[in-house]
């Protein structure tokens, strides 16, 4: 199974730039998108469905705001809008796909803390509570989970283009990459670093100071899957060369 996380910075105005067009010659099973900023009704989602998904989609309360979305070549067993975190839900970050043979796919818009302290503090928050749900609801079970998603967290040094210059930067602060290393202990997998050691590879630019033409990026978007699946890993990349948003498609392939 092919898997791609997306940060579509705005559905309509991905669309606008190609993006059926580019599904069209990739053909992923499954397409995780986040940062919709758009009501379902204002999804073209016929085009998705026309190319033989199931489109499946949460947006936030707040017009034009967040979003996620779940394309499946697959039909779910299941699907679970939002994770039981009332502010997270009401801003449409999290959607569940669950299949058989204890598999289930999450896509997951995790806060961003740069716009401010309120910001940073929901995000630190958020954290604390999603760790122990995923932890509950999946790992202990021995649930297979493949969870996609814009984490809005440079693990490594290796995962920021400046890191020093970014120590105290939201995105890479101590305390939110103490959140990864606790991720990763639980037992899941950084599906990339399976396969690709190499440095440089960022999945989001900034707009400003020409960030992606000279490669000054944060690697923010994951493919995480829990241990068991581990082995299954065949092929993860970064893709960035496919531009209809400030991020870039991230690539994950599992022998299942």
């Amino acid at each position: 199974m092919n898997f791609v996380s997306y940060n579509v910075n705005g559905i309509r105005s991905a669309l606008s730039k190609g993006l059926i067009d580019w599904i069209k010659t990739h053909q992923a099973d499954i397409y995780c998108f986040q940062e919709l900023k758009a009501n379902i009704e204002d999804i073209d989602t016929q085009a998705f469905e026309a190319l033989g998904y199931h489109a499946y989609w949460f947006p936030a309360k707040k017009k034009g705001y967040s979003g996620v979305g779940i394309l499946s070549k697959i039909k779910p067993k299941e699907v679970t809008y939002g994770c039981g975190i009332e502010r997270a839900d009401d801003e449409g970050r999290v959607i569940q796909l669950h299949f058989a043979n204890k598999l289930t796919v999450v896509n997951t818009y995790f806060p961003s803390g740069s716009s401010g302290d309120e910001k940073q503090a929901f995000k630190m928050k958020f954290l604390s509570a999603y760790l122990p749900y995923l932890q509950e609801q999946f790992i202990a079970k021995g649930m297979k989970l493949v969870l996609a998603g814009d984490y809005n967290i440079c693990h490594k040094p290796i995962d920021i283009h400046d890191p020093v210059g970014n120590k105290n930067s939201s995105g890479f602060l101590p305390e939110e990459r103490a959140w990864m290393d606790d991720f990763f202990n639980a037992g899941m997998v950084d599906s990339l670093r399976e396969i690709n050691p190499n440095p440089h590879q960022y999945s989001w630019w900034s707009f400003r100071a020409n960030a992606r033409a000279n490669n000054k990026g944060w690697r923010i978007d994951y493919i995480n899957v829990t241990s068991n699946l581990q082995s299954k890993i065949t092929h993860a990349e970064i893709l960035p060369d496919v531009k209809h948003s400030d991020h870039c498609p991230v690539l994950l392939s599992l022998a299942i």
